[in-house]
């Protein structure tokens, strides 16, 4: 029976998105190539612990274990997925979901919040970014993987949870119960931030994405004039490519080139453009968002920001508008995850997610382990950038040589984490204090980056201001 196929990629802290697209391949494994001796190996070593090991163990956990090890031993972003983690992918593409309501992350083995969602249970009901969540229902975090305690707060709509919660400045713990929701995240806002100038951030790429997108391109534009637009793609970590390739094509001309992916398989080998067969693909909603879609879109001035969060999808996207020469990227290098996974669900309800291919940008660049380089390097604070891990720190990342691949064993952790010692107050991204976003409103009005933004002497520096068109 033939199965479909999906591609991901992505990289991001919790539960993120990836690269999601339908893929048919066939032929991908050669069984005359099938080590036997090491199988043999295997077995054996199966067959001494079932009879040796100081309790009976679980035979099919041993065995799906050991497919965990094999498959993540490749790369950073190749993984086996049972039933309940090919599920919770799924779930976490549509953006839609039965929860709380908040963005979280670990620390010191707790769950902290890293921001409630607007309208949603953990909003109403107080819950602040910095949070310690110490203790869901009658369970204590501690011990708990961050899968499993996200698996513990979602849950049916209607439900109750009760978290025990730890506060800086606060004396002791608190508990707050809060009854889940259908959570529906939106992943695409916009604001007008001065006469005529549009700011519009994307947090993820779902399958919903480029409907938002042009639903809020629209209404700007029933709301008055837009001279130029700020596209913010900071600390996205990626999403469906299809979303990706879309959220591209509102901005470059119809049928231009947005990226390429390359592999092994043939099928692997693929061009994706700006027309709706490619940006539609694999979405449940047929219609075409840019059905009769203003021209203005693809001639407005463009800004789009960039910094080390930005992975995957929201490299593809920066990578096609810097090539085609539509927009100055500004900020920091992006996190360089140029890898493609391919989802291939198995006949018990699990999935492989493997990494199939490399893809490029229009121009044939590779952005594995290398990121995309903004035009302006512009950092979010005046003292300078944060040490970021990349995908180039992680521990047995793939990089391009010469046009070969290869595996670096070294490198740090598994996560992207910040790794500066202190705690600072997070930037509002599109504010008055927002450096790199206030470098490229003003670059978008003037055509020059503002004094305090340009390189002293000596300082390294990307493009000179001014080279190509705005």
């Amino acid at each position: 029976m033939r199965t479909a196929w999906r591609q991901w990629g992505g990289i991001g802290v919790g539960v993120v998105g990836g690269i999601l697209l339908s893929l048919a391949i066939s032929g991908w494994a050669n069984r005359d190539a099938l080590p036997l001796r090491e199988l043999r190996t295997f077995a054996d070593v199966l067959d001494v612990v079932q009879r040796s090991y100081v309790e009976a163990p679980d035979s099919r956990k041993l065995i799906t274990e050991a497919i965990r090890g094999m498959v993540a031993s490749l790369d950073p972003h190749s993984a086996y997925l049972d039933a309940e983690e090919f599920q919770e992918l799924q779930v976490g593409t549509q953006g839609e979901f039965g929860g709380l309501g908040i963005e979280v992350t670990m620390e010191d083995g707790f769950v902290k919040v890293v921001s409630p969602i607007e309208g949603t249970p953990a909003a109403r009901a107080g819950l602040q970014a910095g949070d310690l969540i110490v203790k869901l229902d009658d369970t204590p975090v501690k011990g708990l993987s961050l899968r499993e305690a996200v698996k513990r707060m979602r849950g049916k709509p209607g439900t109750t949870i009760t978290l025990q919660v730890m506060r800086k400045g606060e004396d002791r713990p608190f508990t707050v119960t809060l009854t889940r929701e259908v959570i529906k995240v939106r992943s695409v806002r916009s604001k007008r931030v001065e006469e005529g100038f549009l700011y519009l951030r994307i947090t993820n790429f779902q399958e919903n994405t480029l409907s938002m997108l042009a639903e809020e391109l629209r209404r700007a534009l029933r709301e008055g004039e837009v001279k130029g637009v700020v596209l913010d793609l900071r600390n996205d970590p990626g999403g469906l490519l299809h979303a990706a390739i879309g959220v591209a094509s509102a901005f470059l001309p119809p049928d231009a080139l947005v990226v390429r992916t390359d592999g092994r398989i043939p099928d692997a080998k693929r061009e994706y453009r700006a027309r709706p067969e490619d940006y539609l693909r694999g979405a449940e909603e047929r219609r075409d968002p840019l059905a009769n879609w203003s021209r203005r879109w693809r001639e407005v001035p463009m800004a789009v920001l960039i910094n080390a969060g930005s992975a995957s999808a929201s490299e593809i996207v920066a990578g096609a508008l810097q090539d085609h020469r539509r927009a100055k990227l500004f900020g920091e290098r992006s996190f360089g995850k140029g890898s493609v996974q391919t989802i291939m669900p198995l006949s018990d309800g699990s999935a492989l997610k493997l990494t199939t291919a490399l893809y490029y940008t229009p121009s044939g660049r590779s952005i594995q382990a290398e990121g995309i380089e903004p035009d302006f390097a512009v950092s979010e604070r005046e003292e300078g950038g944060r040490k970021r891990v990349r995908e180039a720190d992680l521990r047995g990342h793939l990089e391009v040589k010469g046009g070969t691949i290869r595996r670096e064993e070294g490198g740090g952790g598994e996560e992207p984490v910040e790794t500066e010692g202190g705690e600072r107050k997070p930037i509002e991204f599109g504010s008055a204090e927002d450096r790199p976003f206030q470098a490229a409103l003003y670059w978008l009005r003037h055509g020059a980056l503002p004094l305090w933004a340009v390189p002293k002497e000596g300082e390294a520096t990307n493009r000179p201001v001014g080279e190509g068109g705005r």
